[in-house]
């Protein structure tokens, strides 16, 4: 199970001094791509072939909320759905263990516009991280 270490920005919070709702979807994005990068993924690799993964779906239950300056983490595994859908099953939580967030994003393989079979990078980290979701 990957794991991205993070901490709370002051401007990532609404009026009621809570991280705002959209914001987590930036945390859930951004610990996405470091675990591709980690992995080997490269995106811009991908895309000189024509290659996009693109995400077709967002599911997030919101838990609890964060602070600004609480420390928290993202975890991040993907599983295969199908042969051109990746799951990337992840949660936030605080530092004290707290869960968060549970979030579920499916992301396709897209080549000139259309699905195709998930490329050989995907399906070995799939292989590497299935049962760890």
């Amino acid at each position: 199970m990957y794991r991205l270490d993070m901490r709370v920005r002051d401007y990532e919070c609404d009026l009621q001094g809570v991280v705002n709702n959209s914001v987590y979807q930036n945390y859930l994005e951004h610990a996405r791509h470091e675990f591709l990068l980690e992995n080997q993924v490269d995106f811009a690799g991908l895309a000189a072939q024509g290659i996009d993964l693109m995400v077709a779906r967002v599911e997030v239950d919101y838990k609890s909320s964060l602070r600004p300056h609480d420390d928290f983490y993202v975890t991040v595994a993907v599983e295969a759905e199908g042969r051109v859908k990746a799951i990337f099953v992840q949660h936030i939580y605080k530092s004290d263990g707290t869960l968060v967030v549970s979030a579920r994003t499916t992301g396709v393989t897209v080549k000139a516009g259309r699905p195709v079979k998930m490329v050989s990078e995907l399906t070995r980290l799939m292989a590497k991280t299935e049962g760890l979701a």
